[in-house]
């Protein structure tokens, strides 16, 4: 398999089926898109033409030429290609319930996504705190994540959102890294929840490759001007 991903610090979207690879040792190559630009002559867009239907990343490509372009369809390939490995809970009440938490993320939090983009390499407590004061679309979002995950723990006990580390945990991953990322408030047990999430073995790469980057983006950070 070929995973094409965006730049580690900024692309949200490309951590989620990474993290999931690594975590549970399914062997992949990586290719990495540099985010130069994403106007339709950049490099970016040229280098993805032919590949992607929508010319965006991740893009996962296994043999025979399949394409799979959609991070909640990566997950469900994943799951039915590797049935070894529990990616979903194998209760099928759980599981039903951490697809819906997963589907929920895929098509809301817009609040939260546009005005806390992924910056895993920048701290920005101060804007983390402007954003929640005057946005209450932020505050909606960061209310209904909490209470998501505090109801999931709760009912599995932990440590992670199923008990075991699974596509939940991967897909919620790159909102840890913008709740951190902005200090945004959490209680104690989703704090801890999210300390596991930062210590999983296929997180942690992500974030140490990530802050190796050292690629600044300007058009991806509205809150600085540089490092």
């Amino acid at each position: 398999m070929q995973l094409y991903i965006g730049n580690k610090n900024y692309s949200s979207w490309s951590m989620r089926p990474w993290v999931l690879l690594r975590q549970f040792g399914m062997a992949f190559d990586e290719v990495m898109v540099r985010f130069d630009s994403f106007e339709a002559g950049s490099t970016f867009k040229t280098t993805l033409a032919g590949l992607s239907p929508t010319g965006k990343v991740p893009l996962l490509v296994d043999d025979g030429g399949l394409v799979v372009w959609d991070t909640l369809a990566m997950a469900e390939y994943l799951a039915e290609r590797h049935p070894e490995h529990a990616l979903w809970p194998r209760d099928a009440r759980q599981r039903a319930r951490a697809r819906s938490l997963c589907a929920e993320m895929h098509a809301g939090f817009t609040g939260l996504r546009s005005r806390c983009p992924m910056n895993i390499e920048a701290s920005l407590p101060e804007i983390g705190a402007q954003m929640l004061a005057e946005h209450p679309a932020v505050q909606a979002d960061l209310d209904r994540l909490v209470a998501m995950w505090s109801a999931a723990l709760a009912d599995s006990g932990g440590p992670f959102l199923f008990g075991t580390f699974s596509i939940a945990d991967a897909y919620f991953a790159p909102v840890v890294a913008r709740l951190r990322t902005y200090a945004l408030p959490v209680p104690p047990v989703v704090a801890d929840w999210m300390a596991q999430v930062w210590a999983a073995p296929g997180v942690a790469a992500w974030v140490a490759e990530a802050l190796a980057e050292r690629d600044f983006l300007d058009f991806e950070e509205p809150y600085r001007s540089g490092r």
